[in-house]
């Protein structure tokens, strides 16, 4: 059964606080893109059952952007709990996500999702990256991005 976005964002963001390192809506964004991504090429299911759109700004889910609106560059700071629910599965698949993509800022993050091919599949037919976007980056395209790049020898 899968989580929620918002289960999976209260988890990464009580990692971060733990070590005294609160992270942006923008960066948050992204590390859920990567965990449905990854978890879509491990596992052939959603981690989660939320939308991930393809903004202007990169991936992002617009149920978690409705509960953190106001910290896309602001630290969030309020204190989160760290769910004890989290299936034992998909914790070890976000724990590997955050120690692979964790490290980055929001905005290299921001730059590297612009550049990989389910976003840009996403906006295709618009004009330019500043567009305002509402679609959806599909399950498929995740998937077959994300086994792609399980496939690339660096990635091993």
């Amino acid at each position: 059964m899968p989580s929620t976005a918002k289960k999976i964002a209260d988890y990464m963001l009580s990692r971060f606080q733990e070590i005294g390192d609160p992270i942006t809506t923008a960066k948050l964004h992204k590390l859920l893109y990567y965990v449905q991504g990854w978890h879509l090429a491990h596992h052939d299911e959603p981690a989660f059952p939320e939308r991930i759109e393809a903004w202007m700004h990169g991936p992002a889910c617009p149920a978690i952007h409705r509960l953190y609106d106001g910290h896309w560059g602001r630290p969030i700071t309020e204190p989160v709990a760290q769910p004890q629910d989290l299936d034992p599965r998909l914790r070890k698949l976000v724990d590997d996500v955050l120690d692979l993509y964790g490290i980055d800022t929001g905005y290299s993050l921001h730059i590297r999702t612009r550049q990989e091919s389910p976003w840009r599949e996403a906006r295709q037919g618009l004009s330019n990256h500043h567009e305002g976007c509402t679609e959806e980056i599909t399950h498929e395209s995740m998937k077959r991005f994300f086994l792609a790049e399980q496939a690339r020898p660096e990635a091993a």
